[in-house]
């Protein structure tokens, strides 16, 4: 009896000709693109942005999907978009893909570009899940990428992991314990996280620009849409205006749960995985 795949047999690594990087895993003819979170990314070769993707991503490759980890191109120019950033993945579909993957996993900021992908690239994508994203970023979160990205830009990782910890821990009373945790989250978040220290601004300026009402309507793909009612990145008005404008749009809502924990709630690849079946 052959063995299931799983993700500890891999991954592979390398850099596509425009210069975006990737990790892979499995070699079925089905493929799952996954677009990370932000501001920044990168294909990690250790640390806990490895193990968060494996965690999630291993139930794909045990139900039969290549798996992709695709990260942004590098030393994206000033003023570069999420609707950028959605052509540099289209660039790669074409080239890479033969023009279209059959899944489409965008995490948080890789939503924003997933809808952007599913909008201006109609043929590119057959499903599309958005985790933790939706038409609009909040204020509270600008800010949140605006101050862990200029962290990053100036080589600060316990500085940026003070501004995670403080979104972990969210209430002004535990400001010495962020400080306090906040190096040894920089650590752990970041370790084998190789990218461009201008990436990190340019994403999160694109995060501040970002609307993406006006392009929902053209979506032809079906979608789905996981987030928590909680989530203080996306507010829930926001959230089910999106799915309201995304002509087939499935919403599902984790209660009580907030950005981060919604966005690695164990039920996403069970949720994802039943959705592109029945679809």
């Amino acid at each position: 009896m052959a063995s299931v795949p799983t993700i500890e047999q891999g991954p592979r690594s390398g850099t596509f000709a425009n210069g975006m990087e990737f990790l892979t895993w499995g070699s079925d003819p089905k493929t799952l693109l996954y677009i990370q979170g932000g501001p920044g990314s990168a294909a990690p070769k250790k640390g806990m942005g490895l193990w968060m993707i494996r965690r999630q991503l291993d139930p794909f490759v045990k139900a039969g999907f290549a798996v992709w980890v695709v990260t942004r191109r590098r030393h994206m120019p000033p003023g570069h978009t999420v609707a950028d950033m959605a052509d540099d993945y289209a660039q790669v579909i074409t080239e890479e893909f033969g023009g279209r993957v059959d899944l489409v996993f965008g995490l948080s900021t890789g939503g924003l570009i997933a809808q952007y992908l599913a909008a201006l690239h109609p043929d590119s994508v057959r499903h599309v899940a958005i985790v933790v994203g939706a038409a609009e970023v909040s204020d509270w979160a600008k800010d949140v990428d605006r101050r862990m990205a200029a962290a990053l830009v100036a080589g600060n990782t316990g500085g940026a992991g003070t501004v995670v910890a403080e979104v972990l821990l969210p209430s002004e009373r535990l400001r010495w314990v962020h400080r306090l945790i906040g190096p040894l989250v920089g650590r752990l978040m970041w370790a084998g996280y190789d990218c461009p220290p201008e990436d990190y601004l340019t994403e999160a300026q694109a995060e501040e620009a970002f609307d993406s009402r006006a392009a929902l309507p053209r979506i032809q793909a079906p979608v789905l849409l996981l987030c928590g009612d909680r989530d203080r990145c996306f507010s829930k008005d926001v959230i089910a205006e999106t799915a309201d404008l995304i002509p087939d749009c499935t919403l599902i809502w984790y209660e009580g749960q907030g950005h981060m924990k919604a966005g690695s709630n164990k039920r996403v690849p069970h949720d994802v995985l039943a959705f592109v079946n029945r679809s």
